[in-house]
């Protein structure tokens, strides 16, 4: 988009140069006075505003504008101060918004990082040092700040592994340790979300959140749950005072009578005031079921069943039940509010999407390069953005694309997948359209950068349990251990994320130790230069329970090497090479054994009384074991 130059310089544009410049530095002190950031943003944001605060000698250097300043200057100034409100906005949001939601979305948060950085580095390109009297000294420090933000824009590590497959844990239905409770315990902690206070301003954050996305279903649901167990983990009883009408927006409950749970709605989590049945026999509020139905979902939220028909059935007898117990409970029931919902999205970006979609399609190789490159940026930026894409049928002409015999079209395309899977819904559409085999294809003969998102993409898109299936079906493991062996960092680092997520399925356990994965694991382990013990560790843990697994893993050298971790490794290193070895030892009482002729007791003692809390269950069901074997003749 071009840049609009501004012709007049009268003294009331140069009064709004200097309103410009005293709204930049309130921003820059607004954003530094913030002291709350998510622990899963934390370091990005402390650095962005340190580098924001750089900018405060070239605005007191500007602050005094005079009436020779030209258009182009004052226009230049409004680039940046747009940039610094997305930069305010983006640290607000990371300040008090939703901590569940910020770690689940983390890659996405990051990628609006990026966009923050470019426009900022754009806005300070553009600024005309000299004609605005900047001194060279100051040219150079806002000259340090610009190489700083080039350098943040390169793409960071993998996430937080150790959070990220806590939380893969928490949300997997068919995972049976999503009830442990020290896996919750140590969740809340990590998220910082253990006290009355914190729990509370998540559910106030969690509000605010449904309200923005209008009822959003299935990871706010998600969230929703796993703030429930956080809830009961810290023992809180919720209750609101009882002087007056009860606003049930407030999601508390009243002491003396709780609110029935077929009363609220299973996609906002409200009472309801106009309940429908769907097909499949379950009840919602209508404009949440209506809205569920509009961005083009064929299946009913609570059960995950295919709708046969559409039509939607007054509830009559539920909404009488409702309105006599808001009666007796003197609670007010909600007015209707109006959902954050397209209406109120741009419509000029809605339209670019559609255009975009459009192109997609193009006989122009060069209109059909660019839209994909453009969808590839607007699904980084946010939830909304890859709604809009997937209801304009863009994800089917994506899929097409993968195939095309042109690497950096396949990369974008790829990429711009990989974005789009971040939604739930998306991820189904995805798999649906028949993209799994096209991204194996990629992963297995694409560029260093395509197969990385490659291997990324499969990691979102398995997500989900039947995709996880799926990609094993498809043959889709032994590229990811052969990434894992030969990729780059990077590489092997998305490589590790599947292949653990991958892993879950017991099928896919055997796919990936018939593959290979065992050897480069066991160098990961070794080569503490990479970084990985922890990523080569969990997904042992997994393997560990599978008998060929225990076959591959079973050797001395590893034994010594998971007896090494044991003594010198991180917490979490430990924890994860005690459960390891247990599950070995449990099953060949000879390992055990040698663990002890390498050293392992003084160790696990030790771990009983400083390890994590997992750590300290499993060393002392090891030490248990290891006084069983010794005492075999």
């Amino acid at each position: 988009m071009e840049r609009q130059i501004v012709t007049d310089s009268s003294s009331s544009n140069v009064g709004d140069g200097s309103e410009v410049v005293r709204e930049l530095m309130e921003v820059i002190e607004t954003v530094g006075s913030y002291a709350e950031f998510r622990k899963t943003q934390r370091k990005e944001c402390l650095n962005l505003v340190r580098r924001l605060k750089l900018l405060v000698p070239l605005l007191e250097e500007i602050r005094g504008l005079d009436e020779s300043v030209s258009g182009f200057a004052l226009d230049s100034l409004g680039n940046l101060r747009k940039a610094l409100l997305g930069a305010k906005k983006l640290l607000k949001n990371c300040n008090y918004g939703s901590k569940i939601y910020l770690a689940m979305e983390s890659e996405a948060v990051m990628c609006r990082f990026h966009a923050v950085y470019d426009k900022l580095n754009q806005a300070l390109d553009d600024l005309p040092y000299d004609e605005l009297g900047v001194p060279i000294e100051v040219k150079e420090q806002v000259e340090l700040m610009r190489m700083q933000l080039k350098r943040a824009k390169r793409r960071t590590d993998t996430q937080d592994m150790e959070l990220a497959m806590d939380m893969m844990v928490v949300f997997s239905k068919k995972d049976d340790r999503n009830a442990d409770s020290a896996i919750l315990e140590r969740l809340a902690n990590k998220l910082e979300l253990h006290t009355i206070a914190d729990l509370k301003a998540e559910t106030v954050a969690l509000r605010k959140l449904k309200k923005q996305r209008g009822g959003q279903n299935e990871s706010i649901q998600q969230i929703t749950d796993l703030l429930g167990k956080f809830k009961q983990i810290a023992g809180i009883d919720e209750s609101v005072s009882l002087d007056g009408p009860i606003s049930t927006r407030t999601l508390q409950r009243c002491q003396s009578s709780m609110v029935p749970n077929e009363f609220l709605c299973p996609i906002t989590l409200e009472i309801m005031t106009d309940p429908v049945i769907v097909a499949t026999g379950q009840t919602y509020e209508r404009e949440s079921i209506r809205k569920w139905l509009n961005s083009n979902h064929r299946t009913c939220p609570k059960t995950g069943q295919t709708l046969d028909h559409l039509s939607l059935a007054p509830n009559f007898a539920l909404r009488n039940l409702i309105r006599q117990w808001c009666e007796k409970n003197n609670v007010e029931l909600p007015k209707k509010d109006r959902y954050a919902s397209s209406d109120n999205y741009s419509a000029e970006l809605m339209e670019e999407i559609s255009s975009l979609v459009q192109d997609l399609s193009s006989s122009q190789p060069d209109v059909r390069r660019d839209a994909i490159v453009k969808i590839r940026m607007l699904s980084k930026e946010n939830p909304e953005n890859r709604i809009f894409i997937a209801n304009n049928g863009g994800i089917p002409c994506l899929v097409q694309l993968l195939p095309y015999p042109d690497s950096k079209i396949q990369e974008h395309t790829v990429t711009a997948l990989l974005n789009l899977s971040i939604d739930e819904t998306n991820k189904r559409l995805i798999a649906r359209e028949g993209a799994i085999p096209a991204i194996i294809e990629i992963l297995q003969n694409g560029t260093d950068e395509a197969r990385e998102n490659s291997a990324a993409a499969l990691f979102s898109l398995s997500m989900l349990d039947e995709n996880k299936v799926l990609v094993g079906t498809f043959n889709g493991i032994p590229p990811l251990v052969d990434l894992l062996q030969n990729g780059t960092v990077r590489g092997k680092k998305d490589a590790a994320t599947a292949l653990f997520n991958l892993s879950l399925n017991q099928a896919n356990k055997s796919r990936a130790i018939k593959a290979g994965i065992i050897p480069p694991l066991l160098h990961l382990l070794e080569d503490k230069n990479l970084g990985m013990i922890d990523e080569a560790l969990s997904i042992l843990l997994l393997l560990v329970s599978h008998p060929e697994g225990r076959n591959e893993i079973g050797r001395l050298s590893f034994i010594k090497t998971l007896v090494e971790i044991i003594r010198s490794g991180t917490p979490k290193n430990k924890e994860c090479a005690v459960s390891v070895l247990l599950e070995l030892g449990l099953n060949n009482s000879s390992l055990t054994l040698a663990a002890l002729q390498f050293g392992v007791y003084e160790p696990l003692r030790e771990i009983t009384i400083t390890g994590t809390n997992r750590a300290q269950r499993k060393a002392n069901s090891l030490l248990q074991h290891m006084s069983k074997c010794e005492h075999i003749p």
